[in-house]
């Protein structure tokens, strides 16, 4: 369940530290480089709803940790409800991080196997880090001792960017790319399309693309026809 994969294909090039844009999670973003980079760091627990930057900022430390020479480990937990004991497989490496702890909740096996990880890391200098929507004392854990050795650790509850400070991060990026998205834009995108920041930088990315191909700038019947010709969901 944790076979090695392109490096390409598991930590995707724009979730990166320089790519996350913490707002009020900047200490979050120097705990988990602490984590990533230097031996012997608090262990890190993020929680956060749906979009907050949770699985982004996992993903940039298992690559940063990766680039100071650390053998890493990535288990996306939602992904494998049939398999949760693959937990108990995990070893030998030196940074192991785990998406989406929520999924196992409950599941009184599952958390025997993540109580043994823990302990087993703890042992061995391992440095681990988790994500969840919830913190440890919110989360349904059967094993009070599991839910005490989660919250030992460095805890940060991630607040998803504000419109405003998504409207700042696309007129940023959409100005790297020669772009310029004027307020009408963002007016409409914003009433009518996901708030998700990678979900808007994706759709930025492709934008840039066809007005390139089009000659053309990006204004509100552009967005409008592109994304009706492309079955973009729009609210």
């Amino acid at each position: 369940m944790t076979a090695q994969l392109p490096l390409g294909l598991r930590w995707p090039r724009r979730q990166r530290f320089e790519h996350f844009h913490a707002g009020a999670n900047a200490a979050a973003l120097a705990a988990v480089q602490m984590l990533a980079t230097q031996t012997g760091a608090p262990w890190v627990y993020l929680s956060g709803t749906t979009g907050s930057g949770k699985s982004h900022l996992l993903m940039a430390a298992c690559q940063a940790a990766h680039e100071v020479g650390r053998t890493v480990q990535y288990l996306p937990l939602k992904n494998f409800r049939e398999h949760f004991m693959a937990i108990r497989g995990i070893a030998g490496s030196q940074f192991i991080a785990l998406d989406d702890l929520d999924a196992l909740a409950g599941e009184r096996e599952a958390e025997h196997a993540l109580f043994d990880l823990y302990n087993r890391a703890r042992a061995e200098g391992t440095a681990l880090i988790f994500t969840a929507q919830a913190t440890p004392a919110q989360l349904p854990l059967i094993l009070p001792d599991l839910r005490s050795r989660l919250g030992a650790c460095t805890q940060f509850a991630l607040k998803p960017l504000d419109d405003e400070e998504r409207r700042d991060v696309l007129k940023q990026q959409a100005a790297l790319r020669g772009i310029e998205l004027d307020d009408a834009v963002l007016d409409w995108l914003f009433a009518r399309y996901a708030r998700d920041l990678g979900a808007l930088l994706d759709l930025l990315d492709r934008l840039d693309q066809a007005s390139l191909a089009a000659q053309r700038r990006v204004t509100v019947p552009f967005l409008r026809a592109f994304l009706r010709e492309t079955g973009q969901p729009s609210h």
